[in-house]
């Protein structure tokens, strides 16, 4: 995928969902993966020819397992004038070696968006953006329906109350073989992941069974994510 691609993918969802206004601080929160870099890449670029002004900052929470090199990122961000920030935590031990979680995801999420909310803050920003793909959504609403019950996906812009911060999604459009495409294409300095659980959890199995339905049942990814659009939040006029 060409970046010009993955601007109209970012400014559709950008635009459709009134994510960005004038006077907006971004914290871009960089996990070292693919779609956060391409994400930050993506913001970059539409702060050239987007209406609204907005300035954005990169921060990066190390949860301290001590392998992970974030030096390529920090000459990334540096090529595009971007204020990069590494915040060190104690996040992994706590996880795995204090609490033993037997399920570390969701302990580790909670404390790692905890960080970003805090140092957003402290930097000034008034939103946060996350990197979560269409596929994420999909994915998402089959962990709900499986595992929860209910059918329910996390929103394009969600209002952190206690925060005072706004989240925004702006790759909800961006298939995620589009974002491997364009990491490739564009060789994005990516920090593989380190945790030990990654490619075991429920989020993995879900992935998979998609994917198989997807290839038994051609286009039925697309109608999933046509459905919860339909089902959880506003849908675009030009998309009903």
């Amino acid at each position: 995928m060409k970046a010009q691609k993955l601007f109209s993918y970012v400014r559709r969802a950008v635009s459709d969902y009134n994510m960005i206004i004038d006077g907006d601080k971004i914290a871009v929160g960089i996990s070292g993966g693919k779609d956060s870099l391409a994400l930050l890449y993506a913001l970059n670029g539409l702060k050239r020819f987007y209406p609204a002004k907005f300035d954005i900052v990169a921060i990066t929470v190390d949860l301290g397992f001590g392998i992970q090199d974030f030096e390529k990122i920090k000459s990334f961000c540096t090529d595009m004038n971007i204020d990069y920030h590494v915040v060190k935590t104690d996040i992994a031990d706590i996880v795995f070696d204090t609490r033993k979680e037997t399920n570390p995801c969701s302990l580790c999420a909670k404390m790692r968006k905890g960080s970003l909310n805090d140092t957003a803050k402290t930097l000034g920003c008034n939103k946060i953006a996350y990197a979560h793909h269409k596929d994420d959504m999909i994915e998402t609403m089959f962990l709900s329906l499986i595992y929860e019950g209910r059918f329910h996906c996390f929103s394009p812009v969600t209002y952190l109350d206690r925060m005072d911060l706004t989240v925004i999604r702006p790759l909800m459009y961006v298939p995620e073989m589009d974002v491997i495409g364009f990491s490739n294409k564009y060789e994005l300095p990516i920090a593989k992941n380190p945790c030990p659980v990654d490619g075991h959890t429920k989020r993995e199995y879900v992935k998979n069974l998609v994917k198989q339905l997807n290839e038994e049942n051609p286009g039925c990814k697309e109608r999933f994510f046509r459905a919860l659009l339909n089902g959880s939040f506003h849908l675009p006029e030009d998309m009903k």
